[in-house]
């Protein structure tokens, strides 16, 4: 049955929650925010780099990739974030709607979403002690931003253009920008990077 959302709500009243559409929402500071339907860059990014990512952890099971986990702050009950990937090596229990202990997270930024993801999401999943590497990557250009924890601080690696390569330590991947974004448009270059 749907619900009207005209208070702020738990975790767990959010996953209760219910408006009676089929929109998406995360839970930010204790408030439904609707998240906008993704285009299509962004639906072939995320399966594409799912898979690979989820492939390479075969040898390493539990360990999986999940596309639109719920992703949990450590410091509060009123936040349920969903990334557009995350791995986590804790095995699967039934029922259970947040990712436990994510080494991985990934969003893929588009113009709706770049600036909560740079400024809401990531300062929040470089928080949460299990995750070694946030990736964003751009849906609409061979572009990306890898932040890797070492020795307890952050670092930064820029990935630019077709030619480079991409490599998620935390899963053992490397693979190309131009494998990435085969086949997808890219504004104002013709339809392959």
């Amino acid at each position: 049955m749907a619900e009207t959302a005209i208070r702020r709500m738990t975790i767990e009243e959010f996953l209760r929650w219910d408006d009676g559409t089929d929109t998406r929402y995360e839970l930010i500071d204790g408030f439904p925010v609707a998240m906008a339907p993704p285009a299509e860059a962004h639906r072939i990014l995320a399966m594409r780099l799912g898979s690979r990512i989820d492939a390479k952890l075969a040898a390493r099971r539990p360990c999986n990739a999940q596309i639109e986990p719920g992703v949990v702050r450590p410091d509060r009950a009123d936040s349920y974030y969903v990334p557009d990937i995350a791995v986590t090596c804790q095995p699967n229990e039934p029922s259970r709607q947040t990712m436990v202990d994510p080494i991985l997270i990934v969003e893929i930024l588009s113009p709706s979403t770049e600036r909560s993801d740079r400024r809401v999401k990531l300062p929040v999943y470089q928080e949460i002690e299990s995750v070694r590497e946030i990736l964003l990557i751009d849906a609409d250009s061979p572009h990306a931003e890898l932040y890797r924890r070492a020795d307890g601080r952050w670092g930064i690696e820029l990935v630019r253009g077709a030619q480079a390569s991409l490599s998620l330590m935390s899963v053992d991947l490397r693979i190309s920008m131009s494998e990435l974004y085969e086949g997808i448009a890219i504004p104002g270059a013709g339809t392959e990077p």
